[in-house]
């Protein structure tokens, strides 16, 4: 996993204290740390509309914010590596859940109730020998 100096966020926000939360969906990988701060988010050292083509998986990335009412009074610095960009955005959630209760641990019932502290752990289900895929078998011939 390439690691990726945040110089930006880090000198923006280094006197607060930041709380922590990884997210994992397939093969992909998010470190999220959130600060007090006035709503930056920042993905990869970039903004999520240069980094996520659509518009919807920015808006399930920050849907736990919406539903607790923090999303203009924190900063969100992410580092996501691995997998597609649906699979990145669903472990950028995972772990900006994760993160929003080590912040706050009373906001732990209203995100499990909205299923954001549910971990999907469907992988890819490994090529079996003498099969084409997974599960594809050549196809039989008589003659």
């Amino acid at each position: 996993m390439p690691v990726i100096k945040l110089k930006k966020f880090q000198q923006k926000s280094g006197k607060g204290k930041y709380y922590f939360g990884t997210g994992r969906r397939k093969s992909a990988t998010a470190r999220v740390r959130i600060i007090s701060g006035k709503g930056d988010i920042i993905i990869n050292e970039k903004k999520p509309e240069e980094y996520f083509d659509s518009k919807f998986l920015i808006e399930l990335i920050l849907s736990p914010l919406k539903l607790v009412g923090l999303e203009k009074k924190l900063d969100i610095s992410v580092l996501v590596a691995g997998g597609g960009k649906n699979a990145q955005a669903e472990a950028i959630l995972l772990g900006l859940s994760r993160a929003l209760i080590s912040y706050k641990s009373d906001l732990k019932t209203t995100l499990k109730k909205s299923g954001f502290l549910t971990q999907d752990a469907r992988e890819k289900e490994r090529k079996k020998p003498g099969l084409k895929r997974a599960r594809k078998a050549p196809q039989w011939q008589k003659r």
